[in-house]
């Protein structure tokens, strides 16, 4: 022990104190070892390399590092630690702790170490300086890093290429792949630890280093000193061979590559070439479809950082370049540039087939594509080919139903920004494109253009028919009549449609969407030709016309087939029968009597219709809708035509009279089989029994009789029937409704041929008269029922027995004999009888044989 170290005994407690700097220990080894500082010894010395110490655990701690022994040991991953320093500073990864805290930034740290570099972003401090070149650094390991700069020392060396490197950290893991570090977060890898607390601020959008000129932050130290030479405009790194200067080293690099014309980094999958490893990453995610940046407001993914950057400006809405000539401002530092080109009207980029020039590469490479007809961008849906990328992405919104772009006034959604733009316009009804001819505004640049074709009637599209179109639009839509071709198609029913626009109003038959409103009568309309169609039954505006004969039409539609009655031309023929029609239309709809194809389909009772308008019409049954109302007796109707006739029940117009008998018809419809008795023309037969039909409503009901259909049911009994009007009948056999009534007898009857039937009893008429016998009757089915004793025919046979019968009535109270039913029951005593009549006389055991009362059984 040294004289100095001095043993003092007081109050019973022994402690040792230090003549030098008076500190006091309470033992004598933490006294000997504490002296060794004031002497400056290193009494332990290493036997390998021959380092002093001055203490013995620190010796020890050294020697690990020679025989590579890590006696503390993780419990959690059980990685082995060769000091025990490391091993709590390790466990501090698993509990998360960080008991070390700045206190300028309250940032946590789990070892005071990271804590100490840390204190010098805040000072500034950079202890560590090159004799060379007397750069500062925060940390030693940065200085000696820096020092291999000027001596060119790389001891670093790669096992497996054999290059050699300056830093470790530049050797590790570039062939394994292995990525240690991993995010929180979003649980990405990295091969090194810089990258990913550089990865953590793109989380936390913590920007530590501020820009003292523009105050703008950076997260990165190399970002931020690229950043400062915006400022200074400093190039330090320059080109040997053209002396070009560069302000960052990365840029340097890519430049010395366009001389030596190095690729180093190659593709494994398609073996292309890259001169950047950035442009490689990049090129690998078209094969991975990787899309690690994701936006964090709508969550879309992208395969570039800078795309990411540039997507987030759409939310923010920030437009950081500006034009210095215009002020307007851009989201994309390209697009500036290319706008600036609108105002200098350069075009660098010129095609050598046609000698055109452009002021974008990515315009020009569009270009070069219509010379060698090269599609290389291709949708995995359909396979459909496409020129450039856009065209693309726009296309796959088709399949996707994306509509990324939305109006801040009435947030509709559009697939295309271009359409937004258009769309904006029709609230702030700016039409910024006029015409100098005849001063007209246009909204769309593409009308516009279109329009001028009109003044200098200019058709530059040509089809192989030699039919000009003076738009592309035109021009395709037309080559689709050709093709018939239909590549718009329909996601509930899939049916194909050659135009957009056909599909979007397809579609709202499926929604029930009317977007578009009548001022006048507030009636809504899915598309906006209907919707003019029906403005013109308000203003009774007829603006196209004959030139044959001046007649006035409301719609072109009716104007087209009216012309074609003075050529008689009926350019539309059918396959099948060869008759010719004037209407493309109407020759759809007779096609549909071959086919029996019924392509309207009632959603409630799925009924099939050939026509849309039998559909609408058929659909009011269900919901009992009648939009059509008399002013007269303000009866409703559920269809225009039953309006229309019904109105001519009060003017007594009967505007369709016949040639032959000069007898006159309120409607067309009834004309027409009227001349038919005159003709005997019968052109509804049959196939069955191959009787003839005037009327083609009679002759449907006629082949019910074979099909036994009765598509008509009634909601009370479920009860079905052949005609609507038997239904109709029968419904007010529930209601007890007879609407027709007797002026004489004042008696009420439920249907309008009983109605007049009963009428001939009181004027004795009979209008219907045998050719046989001339025996008259005052109902028809009396006289068909007379005929059939003088032909002896018997339609109605019993399936149980065989029997025939003359009339139906009777052949349905036979029925009854064998089914024992008794559908006529007393309301007094509820006996039940076969047959009406059965039941009258019944009634009279109660009245004690006097006529019958319905007050009595009430």
């Amino acid at each position: 022990m040294d004289k100095n170290v001095e043993n003092v005994i007081q109050d019973n407690k022994k402690y040792f104190t230090c003549d030098i700097c008076g500190e006091i220990f309470y033992q004598k080894l933490l006294l000997e070892i504490h002296f060794q500082i004031h002497k400056k010894g290193k009494s332990y010395s290493c036997y390998v390399c021959h380092k002093g110490f001055s203490q013995k655990k620190y010796l020890n701690q050294h020697l690990r590092t020679h025989t590579n022994e890590k006696p503390f040991s993780c419990d959690v991953c059980h990685k082995s630690f060769s000091q025990k320093s490391n091993l709590n500073q390790h466990l501090r990864t698993h509990t998360n702790e960080k008991p070390f805290s700045c206190d300028v930034c309250r940032k946590d740290f789990s070892d005071k170490s990271n804590l100490n570099r840390h204190l010098r972003t805040h000072t500034n401090e950079k202890p560590f300086s090159c004799d060379v070149c007397h750069r500062g650094f925060p940390r030693k390991s940065n200085l000696n890093q820096h020092l291999r700069t000027h001596s060119n020392e790389k001891p670093f060396s790669c096992d497996v290429c054999r290059k050699d490197f300056s830093d470790k950290s530049n050797l590790n893991r570039t062939h394994s792949n292995e990525k240690p570090f991993s995010c929180d977060v979003c649980l990405k890898g990295f091969s090194l630890k810089g990258d990913l607390f550089r990865h953590l601020r793109t989380h936390t959008n913590e920007k530590l280093l501020s820009c003292d000129v523009c105050h703008k932050g950076f997260s990165e130290k190399s970002s931020f000193n690229w950043h400062l030479r915006t400022h200074t405009n400093e190039k330090p790194f320059s080109c040997d061979v053209c002396h070009k200067d560069f302000s960052d080293k990365s840029s340097f690099n890519r430049h010395l590559q366009t001389h030596t014309n190095e690729k180093p980094f190659s593709c494994d999958v398609c073996h292309k070439d890259f001169s950047e490893k950035s442009s490689f990453n990049r090129h690998l995610r078209i094969h991975t479809n990787e899309k690690p940046f994701s936006c964090d407001v709508c969550l879309k993914g992208f395969s570039m950082k800078g795309d990411l950057f540039r997507h987030l400006r759409t939310h923010t809405n920030e437009k950081p370049f500006s034009c210095d000539v215009c002020h307007k401002s851009f989201s994309e530092k390209s697009n500036l540039n290319q706008h600036l080109r609108t105002h200098t009207n350069e075009k660098p980029f010129s095609c050598d087939v046609c000698h055109k020039g452009f002021s974008e590469k990515s315009s020009f490479n569009r270009h070069l594509r219509i010379h060698t007809n090269e599609k290389p961008f291709s949708c995995d849906v359909c396979h459909k080919d496409f020129s450039d990328k856009s065209n693309l992405n726009r296309h796959l919104r088709t399949h996707t139903n994306e509509k990324p772009f939305s109006c801040d006034v009435c947030y509709r959604g559009f697939p295309r920004r271009s359409n937004l733009n258009q769309h904006l316009r029709t609230h702030s009804n700016e039409k910024p494109f006029s015409c100098d001819v005849c001063h007209k505004d246009f909204s769309e640049k593409s009308s516009f253009i279109r329009h001028l074709r009109t003044h200098t009637d200019e058709k530059p599209f040509s089809c192989d028919c030699h039919k000009g179109f003076s738009d592309k639009s035109n021009f395709n839509r037309h080559l689709r009549t050709h093709t018939n071709e239909k590549p718009f198609s329909c996601y509930v029913c899939h049916r194909g449609f050659p135009r957009k626009s056909n599909l979007n109003q397809h579609l709202r038959t499926h929604t029930n969407e009317k977007p578009i409103s009548c001022d006048v009568c507030l009636k809504g309309f899915s598309d906006k030709s209907s919707f003019n169609r029906h403005l013109r039954t308000h203003t009774n505006e007829k603006p196209f016309s004959c030139d044959v004969c001046h007649k006035s039409f409301s719609q072109k539609s009716h104007l087209n087939p009216h012309l074609q009655t003075h050529t008689n031309e009926k350019p539309f023929s059918c396959d099948v029968c060869h008759k010719g029609f004037s209407r493309k239309s109407s020759f759809n709809l007779h096609l549909r009597t071959h086919t029996n194809e019924k392509p309207f389909s009632c959603d409630v009772c799925l009924k099939g219709f050939f026509l849309k308008g039998d559909l609408f019409r058929h659909l009011r049954t269900h919901t009992n809708e009648k939009p059509f109302s008399c002013d007269v007796c303000h009866k409703g109707f559920s269809d225009k035509s039953s309006f229309n006739r019904h109105l001519q029940t009060h003017t007594n117009e009967k505007p369709f009279s016949c040639d032959v008998c000069h007898k006159s018809f309120s409607q067309k419809s009834h004309l027409n089989p009227h001349l038919r008795t005159h003709t005997n023309e019968k052109p509804f037969s049959c196939d069955v029994c191959h009787k003839g039909f005037l009327r083609k409503s009679s002759f449907n009901r006629h082949l019910r009789t074979h099909t036994n259909e009765k598509p008509f049911s009634c909601d009370v009994c479920l009860k079905g029937f052949s005609l609507k009007g038997d239904l109709f009948r029968h419904l007010r056999t529930h209601t007890n409704e007879k609407p027709f009534s007797c002026d004489v007898c004042h008696k009420g009857f439920s249907d309008k041929s009983s109605f007049n039937r009963h009428l001939r009893t009181h004027t004795n008429e009979k209008p219907f008269s045998c050719d046989v016998c001339q025996k008259a009757f005052a109902g028809k089915s009396n006289l068909n029922q007379h005929l059939r004793t003088h032909t002896n025919e018997k339609p109605f046979s019993c399936d149980v027995c065989h029997r025939g019968f003359s009339d139906k009535s009777n052949f349905n109270r036979h029925l009854l004999i064998h089914t024992n039913e008794k559908p006529f029951s007393c309301d007094v005593c509820h006996r039940g009888f076969p047959r009406k009549s059965n039941l009258n006389q019944h009634l009279r055991t109660h009245t004690n044989g006097k006529p019958f009362s319905f007050d009595v059984c009430l």
